[in-house]
């Protein structure tokens, strides 16, 4: 009895752990995008394999996977936010993106293994190319086109056969190599035939570097770098009724749909779940308005995050009063808290792309 305490208490502390760091590595991506998504990515792929060698095995280990994976790109996302000045490059992005979190969530309410190979997480790599780009180029002199077959080449001929290897298949790359040792040797192969395709193809034709390779993302514009900067602009340019309301509402709303799936003790009907993340939306847009006009603004994102918190929690706990959304406060809470630290990234940000594609000082290369 004892030891079965222990080795509970040993597997909770194990997965506490594991978690958090899954919360916190993707806040390396706002900074340094491409280190940080390759990092979440090697977490993800090593974290069941970590679960295992301790004799754990969640069995909600997919759908907590699924959610965890949701929110790292919903960081990358912001990210694009911070950090392109590229309209087509982020046009694709999002589509990409959404589509995506939209495959997820209906997999979440049907747990059908096909629709993520009908949805299939092109938005990653895309986003790992783009920023290995963005490392030498400025990614406004790409053209959509460009962007465009990228994006189909990524979907064809490398996420395709993925969704197709781990979702259908159900196979495992180091079980399949045990057993056919000739499919690692021509796996490596390969990528060999790629990566000399790369520097012998693909490199003599790309135009020259813009500048050194650089992993850190640039520094905020000069018109955007303090609060007060953003703080203008929005007070100028910020509306309630916006394209940016409406991407906040879809992003919460499919986050809210995708995590509550993974909640122990919360059911809620999907249609109310996205009825509460827009409200909360659209009441965290208009209390931001608001302060702004009246001459207030946080400096720091814990602090846009501690004041969205406010807002968001009585909000959550309401919901759960009244079983709008859900029937449990502490999980109500949980997706809250979510909620408000991305919608206060993304809110802090937003104003930041705005003024480096629709800006006084946006530029438009061919």
């Amino acid at each position: 009895m004892g030891e079965a305490a222990d080795s509970g208490l040993g597997f909770a502390a194990l997965f506490g752990a594991v978690l958090l760091v899954r919360f916190l590595l993707p806040l390396a991506i706002l900074r340094y995008p491409l280190p940080g998504v390759l990092a979440c990515l090697v977490v993800d792929a090593a974290d069941q394999t970590v679960f295992q060698w301790f004799g754990y095995d969640p069995p909600f280990y997919q759908g907590y996977d699924k959610a965890m994976d949701v929110y790292y790109l919903a960081i990358a996302y912001v990210s694009i936010l911070r950090n392109w000045a590229a309209p087509a490059a982020a046009g694709v992005a999002r589509v990409l993106f959404y589509w995506r979190q939209l495959g997820v969530a209906l997999f979440e309410q049907y747990g059908l293994s096909w629709l993520l190979l009908v949805f299939p997480n092109t938005f990653e790599y895309f986003f790992i190319a783009a920023e290995g780009a963005r490392g030498r180029w400025d990614l406004r002199r790409i053209r959509l086109r460009t962007w465009v077959l990228l994006a189909a080449g990524i979907w064809v001929f490398v996420k395709l056969p993925q969704e197709w290897w781990i979702h259908i298949a159900k196979l495992d790359f180091t079980e399949a190599v045990a057993a056919h040792p000739w499919f690692g040797v021509a796996v490596l192969a390969g990528v060999l035939v790629l990566a000399a395709i790369s520097l012998l193809v693909v490199r003599p034709r790309l135009a020259p570097a813009d500048h050194a390779f650089q992993l850190r993302a640039p520094d905020l514009p000069a018109g955007m770098a303090t609060a007060e900067d953003r703080r203008l602009w929005l007070v100028e340019h910020g509306r309630v009724r916006s394209w940016p309301t409406v991407d906040k509402a879809v992003l919460v709303g499919l986050l809210g749909v995708i995590f509550a799936s993974v909640l122990p003790a919360f059911d809620p009907r999907n249609d109310e779940l996205l009825f509460w993340a827009l409200l909360v939306v659209v009441v965290n847009a208009a209390f931001a308005l608001r302060q702004v006009r009246r001459g207030r603004i946080n400096a720091t994102i814990p602090g846009a995050v501690a004041t969205r918190l406010v807002v968001n929690v009585p909000l959550a706990v309401a919901a759960s009063v009244l079983e709008v959304g859900g029937r449990t406060i502490p999980d109500a809470v949980f997706l809250a808290v979510l909620f408000s630290f991305v919608i206060a990234l993304y809110d802090v940000y937003r104003p930041v792309y705005e003024w480096r594609t629709q800006g006084p000082e946006a530029t438009h290369l061919p």
